[in-house]
């Protein structure tokens, strides 16, 4: 833990020193350009889009780069707090940058045990698993939602990271095909979700299915299957384009659809303050390749009793404590980076950050340098307004401990802000 640490402040104070002040407050996307003259340029479309990115076109669209897809950052159609507010109280669109790969073949099963720490034969057809990859030194790849698609077909719809090359790399031996299906994730979110599948579909899944199923249905007619899950913890389903789809007949459908409910088209705000609330963490933020899954709070995921699978050794060796923690600012944003001190000692990094509508403070997760700092501890932060603010550590979620919004047993609409009780003298 000491080492991780070090260099984690090492990389920190590298980037302060040498880091141009001009770069210091610039933030660099992708923005769609019109192709000008008959000279393509070399780069510009190495990463896959998703079939229904003509829908983000009129709202100046800003992306990033994902799992070598593109991600929506930014939309000029409604600003983060109206997004997060769809989300909660209404219903939201969004065309996610998620890459699910298909492994498939008689050994599908012994490879996928190989790369997970959990025990993938409980994984039936029908049903969804939240999985994560560890490199042998127990440090976390990825993580994404595995579907059982059939008897010996599976699909792991990825974050960001490189999960291709690790199974080809990991599957030497074995009867396995790894593939790009080149299937694409757009979600659907909010309290009116499932109102609207069930408009949408024939069957009546929508009243039907538990959290984290998937089923194939019939909708305008095509076979898709769609999954109750997504990356909000509110009420949700998402559904997967496949190429035999008409992917934009089916897109216009849902948006147009949608839209008579209140529906929007959203990018990564509405989903950003929900998900940290709920602590769902984002790949290559929240937990990198230097932490293991017991650091960030999801050793809960980890079958040490299963056979060997790679990284077991070392999380069998691993601290166990958890050091990943939920922030609340008051009347600020936290800086992500280090910028976490207590008795004027920098104590940890801010590893995902934003404001909250819904409890009038800022939000984050937060990466502590040693567990003996953790929930009810009283920090300062540097935040983006450049000034120092007072912050309290606290567990995640922050609230819906029981997860009862997600699963649609709490119907309960807020119609209005419930701030934070703030700190406590």
């Amino acid at each position: 833990v000491a080492g991780d640490i070090t260099r984690l402040i090492d990389q920190f104070n590298l980037l302060k020193k040498f880091m141009h002040k001009s770069l210091k407050n610039v933030r660099f996307s992708i923005k769609p350009q019109i192709q000008e003259g008959d000279r393509p340029v070399e780069l510009a479309r190495t990463m896959s889009i998703h079939p229904l990115t003509y829908q983000e076109l009129p709202y100046d669209p800003e992306y990033s780069q994902y799992a070598g897809r593109l991600t929506t950052e930014k939309l000029s159609n409604a600003s983060p707090d109206e997004q997060y507010w769809k989300t909660k109280q209404e219903i939201i669109l969004r065309h996610t940058g998620e890459h699910p790969y298909e492994i498939s073949g008689p050994d599908a099963l012994k490879l996928l045990q190989r790369i997970f720490p959990r025990d993938i034969s409980k994984v039936k057809k029908g049903r969804c698993s939240y999985q994560f990859a560890c490199y042998h030194n127990g440090g976390i790849i990825t993580d994404g939602l595995l579907l059982r698609i059939d008897e010996n077909c599976y699909w792991f719809a990825q974050a960001d990271g490189d999960m291709f090359s690790w199974y080809k790399a990991n599957s030497e031996g074995l009867d396995v095909n790894i593939n790009e299906p080149n299937v694409f994730v757009s979600q659907i979110q909010g309290p009116k979700s499932m109102e609207l599948l069930d408009h949408l579909i024939d069957e009546t899944v929508a009243n039907e299915w538990n959290y984290f199923d998937w089923a194939e249905v019939t909708m305008a007619g095509e076979k898709v299957i769609v999954s109750r899950t997504g990356f909000t913890n509110e009420l949700g389903w998402e559904i997967y384009f496949r190429p035999e789809n008409n992917a934009e007949k089916l897109g216009d459908l849902i948006l147009n659809e949608g839209s008579k409910m209140g529906m929007i088209i959203t990018a990564t705000p509405s989903f950003r303050g929900r998900r940290i609330e709920a602590g769902l963490l984002s790949a290559g933020q929240d937990f990198t390749n230097e932490t293991n899954p017991f650091t960030v709070g999801l050793g809960r995921f980890v079958d040490l009793e299963k056979d060997n699978f790679i990284g077991k050794k070392a999380l069998e060796n691993a601290d166990k404590t958890c050091r990943s923690w939920g922030i609340r600012v008051v009347d600020g944003i936290a800086k992500k980076g280090r910028s976490i001190k207590l008795n004027d000692q920098f104590v940890g990094n801010i590893t995902s950050s934003t404001w909250s509508p819904y409890q009038v403070c800022g939000v984050g997760i937060a990466l502590l340098d040693t567990p003996e700092i953790g929930p009810g501890t009283v920090v300062e932060v540097e935040c983006t307004d450049e000034k120092i603010h007072k912050a309290e550590l606290c567990k995640l979620p922050m609230y819906d401990p029981k997860g009862e919004i997600v699963r649609g047993i709490n119907k309960k609409i807020p119609t209005k802000a419930e701030p934070w009780v703030g700190i406590k003298s």
